[in-house]
């Protein structure tokens, strides 16, 4: 039952956040999580703001956080970069915010072409992105034999008037220009949420996914085995979800429903 809930892992784009003004209910509903014994940790595939940035912005937003309350698709991919890439090189395509992040994580990375020594091209959702990096890209993936990730399969992102493409579009542009596709790390790959679960000290069963997305969202939550809830504030509509294979436990109008479901049982008294 969502009353039984503890642990609320909670996608920001089109969930909690709407370009960067909170959706109604979510300043409520975070609160009710605090003042009754609940956790949020934010779980989200953009790669355009560090945790820092996403600190800052949900200062504006009058919602007190750190950097416990976030796990985004950089750190799954620094982890997997570190297991699998000790000694590469990198070749990125995103945002000068993700490569600080990945610096700043010991990643050693390059924006050169044209470097002998890449072992792999990761690419990003990339709000700054230009031509000749897709090009550049593209060149590195045509004449090199090396390994091809990307940190999510997102295919839109929310924005204020509607969606603007994300990463799974940007990789989609690039396989039909060079026939390949990236191995995808963050969701819904089930390690962001396993991470969050050992990191908070809760169980699979007192945890929940919440998203607005289907493939990302309630599939990550699907295949680590917790519960999901679907928002339909975002992508994915109710048809959407009753026709998809892995169908969200729950399904919400908007975080404020969810929120007045859940805290129902310790305010009605």
């Amino acid at each position: 039952m969502i009353k039984n809930k503890k642990l609320f892992l909670l996608d920001i784009d089109g969930t909690v956040c709407r370009g960067e003004c909170l959706i109604d209910g979510s300043i409520e509903f975070f609160n009710a999580l605090k003042t009754y014994g609940g956790k949020y940790v934010f779980i989200t595939n953009n790669t355009t703001k560090s945790v820092k940035d996403y600190i800052c912005l949900f200062d504006r937003l009058g919602v007190e956080t750190d950097e416990s309350n976030f796990i985004t698709a950089s750190h799954v991919t620094v982890k997997y970069l570190k297991e699998n890439y000790k000694r590469g090189l990198i070749y990125v395509m995103g945002t000068k915010s993700f490569k600080e992040e990945l610096m700043y994580n010991g990643i050693k990375i390059t924006t050169d072409c044209n470097d002998e020594n890449i072992s792999c091209v990761l690419v990003a959702y990339n709000n700054e992105l230009t031509y000749n990096e897709i090009t550049d890209t593209c060149r590195i993936l045509s004449k090199h034999g090396v390994d091809y990730i990307a940190t999510n399969p997102d295919m839109v992102c929310p924005s204020d008037f509607g969606f603007v493409p994300d990463c799974g579009s940007i990789c989609q542009m690039i396989e039909h220009a060079v026939k390949r596709k990236p191995i995808f790390i963050g969701k819904p790959e089930p390690a962001i949420v396993d991470m969050a679960v050992s990191l908070n000290n809760c169980t699979k069963a007192e945890t929940i996914v919440v998203g607005d997305r289907l493939y990302t969202d309630i599939l990550c939550g699907y295949n680590s085995k917790v519960d999901t809830a679907l928002v339909l504030t975002g992508e994915a509509t109710k048809e959407d979800a009753m026709g998809y294979m892995c169908k969200p436990n729950y399904i919400f109008k908007s975080i404020r429903e969810l929120y007045n479901e859940w805290a129902f049982e310790f305010t009605k008294n």
